[in-house]
């Protein structure tokens, strides 16, 4: 079958671009690759020269530190605004606490902050909490209160309000969150999370072993089932 006749073509003999155009292409296509890759680099590089709060540890993914000197070590990866976070929560918390108070395990908070701005504003409030040593206590404030995805109630005024309720001396609180001050720490927890194949929250790392979540959810979502995993590696 013939090709239709298009008219004139631009370019050189035999309608293909003579080899200046051909350059200039390659040369422009390079130059947005290049850019591209930069771009990627630079987005998902850890930060030096952030501040980091009270306990946090760059070998431990950035993540805030309770009985460091313990052993195993239990990576716990959430974000805030995270339901299935939450369920996590209310199962695992109190036997997560007594983990911590009791010295069993060294226990890892590696606050992700991917669901949206609201995740990046309760993030930082985290490390603001820790400045004050109530992390944990802040965790479980903002779990219990837990509002659903992307609602719009977590911005910076609400939060600050909740300080007290949380037993935070809520001028510091407001100083510190009002700043930033812990931007720059929550992308390098988020750098940390994609270098450690952490794909979704909550994800728990015992010893660098996943804690892979089961079809029925039993290994997160049922203290039996979560006790099991805990036994695995020598805590009871």
């Amino acid at each position: 079958m013939a090709s239709k006749n298009r008219g004139p073509q631009r370019g050189g003999r035999n309608n293909q671009p003579d080899p200046i155009t051909r350059w200039i292409v390659i040369g422009m296509v390079s130059l947005v690759v290049v850019i591209g890759a930069v771009f990627t680099v630079v987005s998902n590089r850890s930060a030096s020269n952030v501040a980091l709060p009270p306990g946090a540890s760059a070998a431990d993914g950035y993540g805030i530190v309770f009985n460091a000197d313990k052993s195993p070590t239990i990576n716990i990866w959430e974000d805030f605004q995270c339901p299935s976070c939450k369920r996590f929560e209310d199962t695992n918390g109190a036997k997560i606490a007594e983990i911590i108070s009791q010295g069993k395990a060294k226990v890892v908070y590696n606050t992700l902050s991917f669901l949206g701005p609201e995740s990046v504003v309760a993030g930082m409030g985290g490390g603001c909490a820790a400045d004050q040593g109530k992390f944990r206590e802040y965790s479980k404030f903002l779990y219990d209160n837990q509002e659903q995805e992307g609602s719009g109630t977590w911005d910076k005024p609400y939060i600050i309000s909740m300080a007290t309720a949380m037993g935070l001396d809520e001028t510091k609180f407001a100083a510190c969150l009002n700043t930033d001050k812990y931007r720059k720490w929550l992308t390098n927890v988020s750098a940390a999370g994609g270098e450690a194949n952490i794909n979704g929250t909550p994800t728990v790392v015992i010893d660098g072993n996943i804690i892979e979540s089961d079809q029925q959810g039993i290994n997160y979502y049922t203290p039996e089932g979560f006790n099991a995993q805990l036994v695995k590696y020598g805590i009871n």
